[in-house]
């Protein structure tokens, strides 16, 4: 099966970064539509409502597209990892049917009400619909967070004597310590990247001069958010993540910062490209001992890197883990600038006569997507070589009776599909920003 693991796991990675763009709009916008919808019912100021019902349409075009990318994720499970879910399934199993049975449901049926119901409904149970709307939706993120925690992280099972992992302890797995901080981190993330977009259409509008009232609620909503969340990406969610990682995958800390040497007053690298077969990391530009500081609380720390370990536990591909770092690293140092002058500047009210911050905001909305899909890469490269960490391998996790032939046909075909799926998502997002918040008939 060596032959046809790579073509496995292109088509995983294909078919999981596409479908991600979609929901991680989803948790972000869910959240920024109850604010919205609080609002609105606090100052009882209609703009708000109207705000709220524009972002619920683009919330229902990115849910419906996170549908339909998601489905095949699960018959992947079964197609391409078959060993995987025979050895895994009755664990993961349990949080990706919740998934489907508790959140996907609650989220789809609240998403209509909100979108068809509020006619029928006092402004207070509305709100409720919002507020059901969001739980959905996050939920939806904790039982995937804790299907992945799992396989970073394994706790709350027993080994089989039928070599099959079962689940011992419901609630171990459910909080397991790993899913805690790599959740919080994502939610955050989710909702920087909404507080971009919605951001992004309040400055388009206002670079038009349209929709003037609505355009400013965007901004003000989307500047505050994005501000508050990007900072809680990096403080307390990311650095806790990053001492998890320390303490449970130290070797994948190592890959992540081109740290070949280990020892005390470890550095932190700017910048600089790993080399592999030379062992080094070369044009560094590091930190002294920040890195030993972050990862363990004190300068002096000693960190191990990837010489202390054998090659056969290394990732596997530490320069795509390296820069998949660095990159998510980079563009959130970017974001958090770009959402601090936007904060200023509404703080000092300059912030609609400063056209070219009204540009910056439009044209970074791409940015957070870019970002938390290297996040993501960053988290499942480092996990490597282990499909399960420390318990099964991914060489041993793919399918035995699937023809490699037949992986890049069927990725060939997702790959013109969601091309011409996301033609249509840009054309529809594209017409509905352009007819902008109506009122309720």
């Amino acid at each position: 099966m060596s032959d046809g693991l790579p073509w496995h796991r292109i088509q995983f990675a294909f078919s999981i970064t596409y479908h991600y763009l979609f929901p991680q709009l989803t948790m972000g916008l869910a959240l920024l539509i109850l604010v919205i919808k609080f609002l609105a019912l606090r100052t009882g100021e209609e703009s708000y409502n109207e705000v709220a019902r524009f972002w619920a349409r683009i919330f229902a075009l990115n849910f419906a597209m996170g549908v339909v990318t998601g489905i095949p994720l699960e018959f992947q499970f079964g197609t391409n990892w078959a060993r995987f879910s025979n050895f895994a399934g009755e664990i993961v199993g349990h949080t990706l049917a919740m998934e489907g049975i508790f959140a996907f449901f609650l989220e789809s049926s609240f998403l209509g009400l909100f979108l068809y119901g509020e006619k029928r409904m006092s402004p207070q149970r509305h709100f409720a619909t919002a507020f059901a709307l969001f739980l959905g939706s996050w939920l939806s993120g904790y039982f995937i967070i804790v299907t992945n925690a799992f396989m970073q992280h394994p706790v709350g099972y027993s080994l089989g004597e039928d070599g099959r992992l079962h689940l011992a302890n419901l609630m171990e797995y459910l909080l397991n310590p790993w899913a805690l901080w790599q959740y919080a981190h994502n939610m955050m993330a989710s909702v920087v990247t909404a507080s971009f977009v919605v951001a992004a259409v309040g400055a388009y509008w206002s670079l038009l001069g349209a929709n003037a009232r609505h355009a400013w609620i965007c901004l003000k909503v989307g500047i505050i958010a994005g501000a508050i969340s990007i900072l809680l990406v990096a403080f307390p969610t990311g650095d806790q993540q990053g001492k998890m990682l320390s303490e449970k995958q130290p070797v994948t800390l190592a890959a992540m910062e081109g740290l070949f040497e280990g020892g005390p007053y470890a550095e932190l690298a700017i910048i600089g490209q790993p080399n592999v077969a030379e062992l080094k990391l070369e044009n560094p530009i590091v930190v002294p001992g920040v890195l030993s500081f972050l990862a363990y609380g004190t300068f002096g720390s000693k960190v191990k890197g990837l010489n202390d370990y054998p090659q056969d536990q290394w990732p596997d591909n530490v320069e795509l883990l390296y820069y998949s770092y660095h990159i998510m690293v980079g563009l959130g140092t970017l974001l958090t600038l770009v959402m601090g002058v936007a904060s200023f500047l509404l703080w000092q009210g300059r912030l609609l006569q400063t056209r070219a911050m009204l540009w910056v905001l439009m044209l970074s909305f791409p940015f957070p997507y870019i970002a938390t899909t290297a996040g993501w890469w960053t988290a499942e490269l480092g996990r490597q070589p282990w499909i399960i960490h420390g318990l099964m391998r991914t060489a041993d996790a793919g399918s035995l009776k699937v023809n490699p032939g037949d992986v890049v046909f069927t990725l060939l075909g997702f790959a013109g599909l969601y091309l011409l799926l996301g033609l249509l998502f840009v054309i529809n997002v594209l017409k509905e920003i352009n007819r902008g918040p109506v009122a309720l008939k």
